[in-house]
């Protein structure tokens, strides 16, 4: 059986700071997760003030991207409710910080205008080491040339330039909104944070470039996490060995991530051959991407 929750008031009323609490202070509980630790806020304390003891206690283990509710410990009900309007904390309490559940399930619909396309070190150092990398960078400039034509960011970054050299010449990086270096294998670095955040109604990522299962997977997964739906365009993402491509690329997917290809993202971004800029997209798949080594490792 359950141990039973400890007797809290279900609303504010006036009682004393309790044992040990500092003069002008109350005691709270404050809850996340698996985890419960004790803390003390000023007598009135509202809302703002219990997120900034929130992310003070956990806030390594916050992600801020996410929405959350604070909900307050009711002996009335003997469970946690909403924090009432205008709660200000009177007397001991117990108090806890809620994530709301992404959905992960996706219908997978891509626009332009809520879409931008992240280029994932496609570098010379990589071009001896990486499965079919001619294969991947003719379809990635066909993708960089789709997101020219219908006005679509696009982000790159390269692994430590320094070392392992700059985007390969065959790639086009004309017109992108960012060209970034890093050593974390994630493209999500602040500085990508921060781009994301200039364009309005992001919705969806196309990604592509190399490793799968190494910057695309991190770099996936992160956007996952902060309510963005991925695309991985399997015919232009590649890794050094197909065993570690075929499983991250099955991993991704059930995960929620959709794995497509390049001529599928094109025609969803256009979506009616009405479009205006439908036969210049026509122009760029007429001829069929390369069917590599990658099709029978997917």
């Amino acid at each position: 059986m359950a141990a039973a929750e400890p007797a809290v008031p279900a609303l504010p009323g006036g009682g004393g700071a309790g044992a040990g609490a500092p003069s002008g202070t109350v005691p709270v509980l404050f809850c996340f997760s698996v985890f419960a630790r004790p803390a003390t806020v000023p007598h009135g304390a509202g809302y703002e003030l219990l997120i900034q003891k929130f992310l003070s206690l956990y806030g390594d283990q916050i992600d801020m991207h996410r929405k959350f509710v604070v909900q307050l410990f009711a002996e009335e009900w003997g469970q946690y409710v909403d924090l009432p309007k205008g709660f200000a904390v009177s007397e001991r309490c117990k108090v806890r910080l809620v994530p709301l559940q992404i959905q992960l399930t996706t219908l997978g619909n891509l626009t332009p205008s809520s879409t931008v396309f992240f280029c994932c070190d496609m570098q010379e150092r990589f071009r001896p080491a990486i499965k079919y990398f001619g294969d991947i960078i003719s379809v990635g400039q066909r993708l960089l040339q789709g997101a020219r034509i219908l006005g679509i960011p696009v982000i790159v970054t390269e692994q430590y330039p320094k070392g392992l050299g700059s985007t390969v010449q065959e790639i086009d990086l004309t017109g992108v909104k960012l060209v970034l270096p890093k050593t974390k294998f994630s493209m999500v670095l602040p500085e990508v944070e921060a781009a994301l955040a200039e364009i309005p109604g992001v919705r969806s990522v196309v990604l592509f470039g190399v490793e799968t299962h190494v910057c695309i997977q991190q770099t996936a997964l992160e956007l996952v996490g902060r309510g963005i739906e991925v695309h991985i365009v399997a015919d232009a993402t590649s890794s050094r060995s197909m065993m570690d491509r075929m499983f991250a690329l099955e991993r991704l997917a059930r995960t929620g991530i959709i794995v497509t290809t390049s001529e599928a993202v094109l025609l969803q971004l256009v979506a009616d051959k009405d479009h205006p800029k439908f036969k210049e997209i026509q122009n760029l798949i007429k001829a069929s991407a390369p069917e590599s080594g990658l099709l029978s490792k997917v």
